[in-house]
């Protein structure tokens, strides 16, 4: 469901999950994942997008890293990504950690 009026207005699920400390929840736009480059000019789509945070999420890899350091690769990754290519949409991902 889109968070702004449309034709179809269902209901929104409400969902529970336990967070423990270290762990680390991203929210992200479809800016990311929509974004053409790579060798072929395709879409980064969210398979991609899904390894590249499980890479960067401590916990995940072999070397914490700060959220910082996060965002520097997410940033140089969606960059290598797009080339010389145009950014398509807005990207938003924020990342936060249980302290």
């Amino acid at each position: 469901m889109p968070v702004a009026i449309h034709p179809v207005m269902n209901n929104f699920t409400n969902h529970q999950f336990k967070v423990e400390k270290g762990d680390c929840l991203y929210l992200f736009s479809d800016g990311y994942t929509d974004q053409f480059g790579g060798q072929k000019g395709k879409k980064f789509m969210y398979k991609r997008f899904k390894e590249l945070l499980v890479q960067t999420c401590p916990g995940m890899s072999k070397q914490i890293k700060t959220m910082h350091e996060q965002k520097n690769e997410l940033e140089y990754s969606i960059k290598q990504w797009m080339g010389k290519l145009d950014q398509v949409d807005d990207i938003l991902v924020i990342g936060i950690r249980i302290v």
